[in-house]
């Protein structure tokens, strides 16, 4: 099993900037690509950000030049850096982990972010 604890969400302005972080704990041998998704009010949970084991990453169109992902695999977290946010980046912010195999999916308990305008 694995357990994730997101922190660094809250109210940023349009423009700002604000960094979300996210521990994983457990069997986080078995964890190979870590990401964010977000969950806004009305809306389907999409994809934010992921980054693989080795560093490969991969953003979502609408966040492509302002949102950054990292990864610290000796401290077993994953960071996303959201620069310039717009009020339509305003959600629940999820960190994701997918298992080697592909088999299991884990999700941390979320983190509400709040861009005002």
């Amino acid at each position: 099993q694995v357990q994730l604890v997101e922190s660094g969400g809250g109210l940023v302005q349009a423009g700002g900037s604000l960094r979300l972080s996210c521990a994983a704990s457990g069997s986080t041998f078995i964890i190979s690509i870590m990401g964010w998704y977000r969950q806004a009010p009305g809306k389907q949970r999409e994809l934010v950000a992921l980054i693989g084991s080795g560093g490969t990453t991969n953003y979502a169109d609408s966040v492509k030049g302002r949102f950054i992902i990292s990864r610290d695999n000796a401290k077993n977290s994953v960071y996303l850096q959201m620069n310039n946010p717009k009020p339509e980046d305003t959600a629940v912010y999820y960190c994701n982990a997918v298992s080697d195999s592909l088999e299991y999916v884990y999700w941390g308990q979320g983190t509400q972010v709040t861009v005002s305008s």
